[in-house]
Formats: structure tokens, C-alpha cells, sequence
């Protein structure tokens, strides 16, 4: 863990969704699914953001700009400087045989950066609308389906080992299809690193800190 200003590189557009590239400096890009704590222009706390994409020279991160933090984020500009301390919590576990991408919507952020690491899996995303599966475009081998459909109705038979991001709802039911697989799940983060205990959630009777112990758990098999 490091805390660093990065300067930020330039902000793209990805169907409805924002890639921030910041230059890298010396913090390392961690394991898939864990999450860097980035400090918006102008607000007093900092925003959790998976990393997305990973060079020698950048780090990028996929963010979806609904609200005044992540907006802050998405409007810098080339030149200016943002706080980012990571990596933290726990990733992914890339030690997987038969590895399967599940997604949804902006939880597909870790996706590009886990893909490269597991050499290119298979992924099943799943958005909203046309315009979000823009961002499908980021990870290979991926299968997309928009709403009605959902990524559950998308899964084999035998899914093999199961890594998964999105909405709760999606997480809840592919813990129930897929026995062990592993569930990167979310929860409102002020410090990112145990002390606010604001990410605070219940896990099979008992409480967790979701940046300590996760973002990314392994469900009972």
C-alpha cells in the first residue's frame, strides 16, 4: 500500500461509462479486484475504484459518473494531480483451472486487468442498455447480453470457476447457481484501509470489513 499524486493523463469515453488514465508513478497495480482509494477535486472523501487497466506507465479506472465524487473524477483534466493510495484489500484468486468472467454493468471494471492476468477467459457481461455494453469492447472473449436477459440465463451448465462483479441482486444469485465462486462485492468506503469501519456488511452470520476481507469473497462451497 502507497499513497502517491498521480497526474492524470487524459479521460475517455466508453459507451456511458469514463476511463480515467492516470501516470502510474511508483504504486504497484496490485492483484485483480483489489481497489485503489482516489481523492476527487473538491470533495472531502475519497471514492474506492477497482483498477481497470494496467501499463508500465498508467493505471487506468473504469468509473461510472452518477454522482458528485465520481463526476469530480471524471472531469480532470491532463496536467492536474489526484491522490490514489492502494492497492488494497483482497483480490481475486488467479490459482483457477476453468476460470468464467461473470459481470455486470460497471462491475465489469476489474475485468480487463483480471482477463489479462488469467490470459483471456471467457466473460459473460451484462448491461442495461446497448450504449453501456459499449464498454464490453475492454475485455476479450466476452459474451454480452442487455436487459430483459441476465447473466444467470447466460450461464452453462458447467460454468467451471466462477469470478464475479456487479450489483448485489446478480452476485446473490450467481452465489446460488455456482457454489465457490469467488464474489467481488461493494460497500460504502471512507478510509479504504479497516479504521471508519464503514464497509461494515453481514456474511454468513457474522460481520466483515469488505476492504479488509474483501472486496472479493469466496462463497461457500
Amino acid at each position: 500500500m502507497r499513497r502517491e499524486l498521480l497526474d492524470v493523463v487524459r479521460v475517455e469515453d466508453v459507451g456511458l461509462y469514463r476511463l480515467l488514465r492516470l501516470k502510474r508513478g511508483r504504486l504497484e497495480s496490485g492483484i485483480p479486484g483489489q481497489f485503489f482509494m482516489l481523492a476527487p477535486p473538491g470533495r472531502l472523501l475519497p471514492r474506492p475504484m477497482s483498477l481497470c487497466l494496467a501499463t508500465r506507465t498508467e493505471l487506468g479506472f473504469l468509473i461510472d459518473p452518477v454522482g458528485p465524487g465520481t463526476l469530480a473524477l471524471t472531469t480532470v483534466v491532463r496536467g492536474e494531480r489526484l491522490p490514489v493510495l492502494g492497492p488494497l484489500g483482497n483480490g481475486f484468486r488467479l490459482d483457477v483451472e476453468r476460470p468464467l468472467l461473470v459481470g455486470g454493468g460497471i462491475g465489469i471494471a476489474p475485468f480487463p486487468y483480471l482477463s489479462e492476468r488469467l490470459g483471456g477467459p471467457p466473460a459473460i457481461l451484462g448491461f442495461r442498455t446497448a450504449f453501456h455494453a459499449e464498454a464490453a469492447s475492454l475485455v476479450p472473449n466476452a459474451t454480452v447480453v442487455l436487459d430483459p436477459v441476465l447473466v444467470t440465463d447466460a450461464l452453462p451448465a458447467d460454468p467451471g470457476d466462477v469470478l464475479a462483479c456487479g450489483p448485489e441482486p446478480m452476485l446473490d444469485a450467481v452465489a446460488r447457481l455456482v457454489p465457490g465462486a469467488q464474489l467481488a462485492r461493494e460497500a460504502p468506503m471512507a478510509c479504504g484501509y479497516g479504521a471508519c469501519y464503514g464497509c461494515v456488511v453481514e456474511r454468513d452470520g457474522r460481520y466483515v470489513r469488505l476492504c479488509l476481507e474483501g472486496p472479493v469473497l469466496r462463497e461457500a462451497a
